[in-house]
């Protein structure tokens, strides 16, 4: 009989480990910590309101695209819109990056459209 913890040796392990993922996420809240350092009253990603979006939240030309195509496609509101790019800051810092870029413009979309269906 095999244990649920025994894996098959050609099996390659899928996946980060929780102390990884646990890791990362401290960092990326290190990350956020540090932006908001002048900002009283904010300390994380879902913190900022629309006036803090435009300095921590830019976007280059194709992210800005992205963005629009799925405001129009979808019918976001604002209020939607902004929750996309406080998601999208989240994303990139998880990633260890200083700059939002398409990629996670376009999974925090994907994340908003999943959150619809439900």
């Amino acid at each position: 009989m095999v244990s649920v913890g025994d894996a098959h040796p050609t099996q390659q392990p899928t996946g980060e480990t929780s102390i990884c993922v646990a890791k990362r996420v401290q960092q990326a809240r290190d990350r956020a910590v540090t932006r908001f350092q002048a900002e009283p009253n904010l300390r994380c990603n879902a913190q900022m309101q629309s006036r803090h979006l435009p300095k921590w939240c830019r976007l280059d030309d194709a992210s800005r695209n992205l963005l629009e195509a799925a405001i129009k496609k979808l019918g976001l509101s604002a209020r939607a819109s902004d929750r996309i790019l406080k998601v999208a800051r989240t994303i990139a810092d998880l990633a260890a990056e200083d700059k939002l870029q398409a990629n996670h413009v376009a999974e925090a979309i994907q994340y908003r459209t999943i959150d619809r269906m439900q």
